[in-house]
């Protein structure tokens, strides 16, 4: 019977080899076939840069501080901990390579500790670049996690790789039924309750707007009244941040495990460097690591002299400017210990999880929030710490990223969440949302979840405004239809991205009308606007326009254009969406993944504005649906009425 479970496993295993092979296959594509201009777009390279500062480190291993020169506070990939390939461009017959990897990543400048003892020539000659090197890391942990969730024999995690296939039923404890938060409603206090009950695994249904993360942090700080430290896990930086901002909000001690560059810079006092800067002791790491760099700088002086007694004092420089870092490292170990002792919740990545500091650490629970969005054998990297699990997520939302057909036919985007939510009594919904007007709920509300959610009376109605003349104000959603207004799809040959100057046109032309009726109507409530798309292309192409628009003198508080999963988690008062495809061949591509449609079209709070061609898109299922959905209650428009707009 336990084989059935561990086969499977085994099989994720290839699975997952097949995607790491898929992946570094389409990285290599990246900067074979893209030019140097278009990876900088990318946020792959850094061309061209200066090197602002090197010097010998520990180690024996150079450390360069560079700067980019052009492209200033683009948004780049590059971040601590990544590995790079220092080049130089001057004779592209003849390719100059250094490896290195990120100390350190500014927006403009990062710190680089370079495989070498030494800087060559041509470091000083031509002009110089940086490229992302393929990261295999999350591949290799969780190969560890899936081997070792498959030896597991008689033991905790051998247990729940059988609740999780199915074959055991998960248990839950009989609590006191008077516990009632008051700021919960009563969907939030019974997924509560849910999670406490449980001994093994629970998972909280939290569809769009539903108050999921009020929720989670309310079940954490109740958690901890029994439980001295618990294990927090998303998979997104993003995600991971949230929780711990509303964490601290609880008064709760969060101890924020991953590299400042990846963490929101309002949190950083919440990480293991933040926290050890702050520490009393700091101070005399700070003055350990000045002497140690003091004796570097002497010994260097003496690396092109060979005599004798001249090897013997570099050598002696070295020997005490290590012994400096041994000390101060043995110091900041310490304050780090007391750290990883003493936070009520520790909030990391999943692979951020193997950071050395937990590498011992046991847990009885770990919360997973947006487990919707991570692969299972990713799942496995923290829950191999923990006794017993909470998701938390909407497997009707985001799945993870699987580039590889051929993996995502075998399954392997199948994640914990929607295994779990297909066994009994392990799941509970939160059917109450607080986001989104009626009108703008109702369509994922029929289509994903059996008209089980309902619109708060704060936001029910809640429109642009209610001035009957302003009509574009006034009616929750509007599908633009550019059916026969000959706005075809473009692919960019480089990227094979697609983009749609008609669309991008009729979402600036709407947005013009927009405003101008807000700023007539009277009403002064600042607000957000949001663009979105399915391709990188129009994203690119709709900053492009945004850069001619100018705003500022409406009652706008902030207008940002993104893709769809950059959105995953955020609200704007108005969104906008391209959906770009426009073809005579029907061909719509990854539209057809309908949960990431499902994101975006639940992102709005009082006005959503969708742009699209039914003629290519209109014929399946689900967008026929939207578009019955619309005409059904008059919010269908073609685009030809704002097509010929000065």
């Amino acid at each position: 019977m336990m084989s059935s479970s561990i086969d499977r496993l085994k099989q994720l295993k290839e699975l997952l080899f097949i995607e790491r092979e898929e992946d570094y296959r389409q990285y290599k594509e990246q900067f074979l076939r893209a030019s140097i201009e278009q990876r900088k777009k990318n946020g792959v390279t850094w061309f061209p840069v200066k090197i602002l500062s090197d010097e010998l480190g520990y180690a024996d291993y150079v450390h360069i501080e560079l700067e980019r020169t052009s492209e200033l506070d683009m948004p780049h990939q590059f971040s601590a901990g990544k590995n790079v390939t220092l080049f130089s461009n001057k004779n592209p017959e003849d390719l100059k390579e250094l490896t290195g990897t990120i100390k350190q990543s500014g927006k403009n400048k990062m710190k680089i500790i370079l495989h070498t003892d030494e800087l060559p020539d041509w470091c000083y000659e031509g002009r110089l670049g940086v490229n992302i090197q393929f990261d295999d890391n999350s591949y290799i942990e969780m190969q560890k996690a899936l081997d070792e969730v498959i030896a597991a024999k008689h033991n905790r995690v051998a247990e729940l790789r059988e609740i999780i296939e199915g074959i055991e039923s998960p248990t839950f404890e009989k609590i006191e039924s008077d516990i009632v938060i008051p700021q919960l409603n009563f969907s939030q206090n019974n997924a509560v309750k849910h999670i406490l009950s449980a001994n093994d695994i629970a998972v909280v249904h939290g569809p769009p707007g539903t108050g999921k993360t009020t929720t989670i942090v309310q079940a954490i700080r109740l958690v901890l009244q029994t439980e001295k430290q618990v294990l927090v896990c998303a998979p997104t930086n993003t995600a991971v941040d949230l929780l711990t901002e509303k964490l601290i909000e609880q008064g709760i001690n969060v101890l924020r495990v991953g590299h400042p560059a990846r963490v929101s810079e309002d949190l950083l006092k919440t990480t293991i460097d933040g926290q050890v800067q702050n520490h009393s002791n700091y101070k005399d790491i700070k003055s350990l690591r000045r002497t140690a760099e003091e004796y570097f700088k002497m010994a260097s002086k003496y690396k092109r002299v060979f005599g004798k007694e001249d090897a013997k004092q570099r050598a002696l420089y070295y020997t005490e400017a290590r012994n400096c870092i041994k000390e101060s490292r043995l110091l900041e170990d310490y304050i780090v210990d007391s750290l990883f002792e003493n936070a009520q919740v520790i909030c990391c990545t999943p692979v951020t999880s193997t950071n050395k500091a937990l590498s011992r650490k046991k847990f009885n629970t770990l919360f997973f929030d947006e487990a919707s969005q991570a692969l299972e054998a990713i799942s496995w990297i923290p829950l191999l710490k923990c006794n017993r699990v909470i998701f938390s997520g909407d497997h009707f939302q985001l799945p993870p990223v699987v580039k590889s057909e051929k993996a995502k036919k075998g399954g392997l985007d199948k994640t914990m969440l929607d295994r779990c939510t297909q066994q009994k009594g392990i799941s509970t919904l939160l059917n109450r949302q607080y986001r989104m007007h009626q009108h703008i709920m109702q369509f994922s509300n029929n289509y994903f979840y059996n008209n089980q959610l309902e619109a708060d009376a704060t936001v029910k109605n809640t429109l642009l405004s209610n001035h009957e003349e302003f009509e574009i104000l006034n009616i929750p959603i509007e599908l633009l239809d550019t059916a026969g207004c000959s706005f075809d799809e473009l692919q960019n040959p480089e990227t094979l991205s697609l983009s749609n100057k008609g669309e991008a046109d009729i979402v600036f032309k709407h947005l013009d009308l927009l405003l101008q009726n807000y700023q007539y109507s009277g009403e002064t409530t600042k607000i957000d606007i949001g663009i979105i798309s399915p391709y990188k292309e129009q994203i690119e192409l709709l900053k492009e326009k945004l850069l001619t628009v100018d705003v500022t003198s409406f009652a706008v508080n902030e207008l940002t254009v993104k893709t769809i999963d950059g959105f995953q988690g955020e609200e704007c008062d108005v969104i906008y969406i391209s959906l770009v495809r426009s073809n005579p061949s029907s061909e719509i591509g990854f539209l057809s993944d309908i949960r990431r449609m499902n994101v975006a079209l639940t992102r709005a709070k009082k006005k959503l504005v969708v742009v699209m061609d039914t003629a290519t898109i209109g014929n399946h299922p689900f967008y026929k649906s939207f578009v019955e959905y619309c005409e059904t209650n008059n919010f269908y428009k073609s685009a030809w009425e704002y097509s010929y707009q000065n």
